[in-house]
């Protein structure tokens, strides 16, 4: 069984068996959105250069929540009927997309907070535009790119760096099955909470010869694809963890809800760190804080990178380990945030002055074997000389 923490399958059969509700969008768009994720349900009509087979839940409440939102800005900031008609409206879209990074588009949820993401919009009704090309294609219908100038940059989200001794630092303070948690999750480097709330103890295998665990993230587990990783950092701690609670080998070595473990680590990180910072919710009476911008399992993921980045020789081994496909989410996940220069001057005399390095080391080279030659012939000599005593000696000693 795996673990669903977003509770991504429920919600989203739910609003099906609720009649796909998608209020304040018109009829004709509804039906198209419909269609949509119908098919992406199945893995009909997918862009052939992504993988074959159904979306996951997660993606299809993402896409249902995003054509949501971009049917009602559309009627609204261009005053289309139906979404089809959004063909031949470039300029209209390149406007509207520009409206929405400049923060002049409200977020539907947060009617008072600009719309944020803009980029994942974009990808959304990308997505669902190269769809309707195919699908119309399908009925003999020819429909118009529009997608061509499209911006589908995204800002990336930002995220607390913490090093290794901080860690320690927060584990110190930490209950410990939270503190067994932090360090898994940090020198796994794994996915929070999807990877993480799926691993097993059956997962874990002991290296008897040198005292480590290797880890097992299984590929119907994973979002990319299955990999063993050694834990280098916290399998000592884990397996006393495990010894001490009794954990038999098919149970999740990790239960807590994620809501509850980011409110934790929110206080942790605020309280010992300094990380994040205080927010005034409620009102009169009913005020309380809460810690904001702190340390969440988001944050762990980034911290391992940057912890891990500059201890790999080779960059298709860290791929491995994170579970990445593309080079690029290596300086997505590091950025060089909480990275310094640490190139120390032997290292600059390696790389900059080799060539002169290694003609010294000739050099040095030949010297030595210069001395050899005449080691090798001054002990030539003292044989001939240890010779000649010895025979002169015995010469000696005859004659007595």
């Amino acid at each position: 069984m795996k673990k669903d923490p977003h509770n991504h399958e429920n919600a989203y059969k739910k609003w099906q068996a609720n009649g796909c509700q998608m209020q304040g969008v018109n009829p004709e768009t509804r039906k198209i959105i419909l269609e949509y994720l119908e098919d992406m349900e199945l893995g009909a009509n997918v862009n052939p250069l992504t993988k074959r087979g159904a979306r996951s839940y997660g993606r299809l409440r993402n896409l249902k929540s995003k054509m949501h939102s971009i049917a009602l800005i559309f009627q609204k900031e261009i005053g289309i009927e139906s979404i089809s008609e959004m063909q031949g409206k470039e300029k209209e879209l390149l406007l509207l997309a520009k409206k929405m990074r400049d923060g002049k588009i409200y977020s539907r949820r947060y009617g008072n907070k600009p719309l944020a993401g803009v980029g994942a919009y974009m990808k959304a009704f990308q997505s669902f535009w190269n769809w309707y090309q195919r699908k119309s294609r399908k009925d003999g219908i020819e429909i118009k790119n529009i997608l061509g100038d499209i911006d589908t940059r995204e800002n990336k989200p930002k995220f607390n760096y913490f090093t290794l001794d901080q860690l320690k630092v927060l584990c110190d303070y930490a209950k410990n099955d939270y503190k067994v948690m932090m360090s898994f999750l940090f020198d796994s480097g794994m996915r929070a909470p999807t990877e993480m709330l799926n691993a097993k103890v059956s997962d874990l295998s002991w290296n008897s010869k040198e005292n480590y665990y290797v880890l097992n993230i299984r590929e119907e587990t994973s979002k990319t694809f299955g990999r063993e990783i050694k834990l280098l950092l916290c399998s000592q701690m884990l397996r006393e963890y495990l010894e001490s609670y009794n954990f038999k080998i098919n149970d999740f070595i990790f239960k807590k809800t994620p809501q509850r473990v980011n409110q934790y680590l929110k206080n942790l990180g605020y309280n010992n760190l300094g990380i994040g910072k205080k927010s005034v919710r409620g009102y009169g009476e009913k005020k309380y804080s809460v810690v904001v911008d702190g340390i969440t399992l988001y944050d762990f993921r980034h911290s391992s990178a940057c912890y891990w980045l500059p201890r790999y020789k080779s960059e298709s081994a860290l791929k491995y380990r994170f579970g990445w496909k593309k080079s690029e989410m290596i300086h997505y996940y590091t950025e060089l945030l909480g990275m310094r220069d640490t190139i120390g001057e032997e290292d600059l005399y390696i790389d900059v002055s080799k060539t002169k390095l290694e003609n010294e080391i000739k050099d040095k080279g030949r010297k030595i074997e210069v001395l050899n030659e005449r080691l090798h012939r001054q002990d030539k000599q003292m044989q001939e000389i240890m010779a000649t005593l010895k025979a002169l000696q015995l010469e000696k000693e005859v004659k007595i």
